[in-house]
């Protein structure tokens, strides 16, 4: 994490490691579905981005993705998945995942004193 990459890479390796630790925290979790139309993975980096930008709507924000990074997704794809509730299991599983790295990270760096 110390490493001198550009903050989208960080976001990328912080996200994979993240699914695959959520992936192994449970024998057969009931999330684990593969989307070849929106991998969760993709999912996920699309929320943090959506987060991240300077849009007035969802619509928007598709449509400036895919002028950036030229990743065209259908629009009742990505509005539908946002409802699913297995999705949101998934979201859960990574949120707790994401949140253990954070706290290793810190630390690592002695930012944090004792583990959350």
């Amino acid at each position: 994490m110390l490493k001198d990459l550009p903050l989208s890479e960080h976001i990328h390796q912080h996200c994979n490691e993240s699914m695959e630790r959520a992936l192994l925290a449970e024998r057969h979790p009931l999330w684990s579905r593969s989307c070849p139309e929106l991998k969760d993975i993709d999912f996920i980096r699309l929320g943090l981005l959506r987060c991240i930008s300077v849009v007035d709507s969802g619509r928007h924000f598709l449509q400036t993705n895919e002028q950036i990074y030229g990743q065209r997704l259908p629009h009742s794809t990505y509005f539908k998945s946002l409802k699913s509730h297995r999705r949101t299991s998934m979201l859960e599983a990574f949120e707790q995942q994401s949140y253990h790295l954070h706290a290793e990270t810190l630390l690592s760096l002695k930012i944090l004193e004792t583990e959350l």
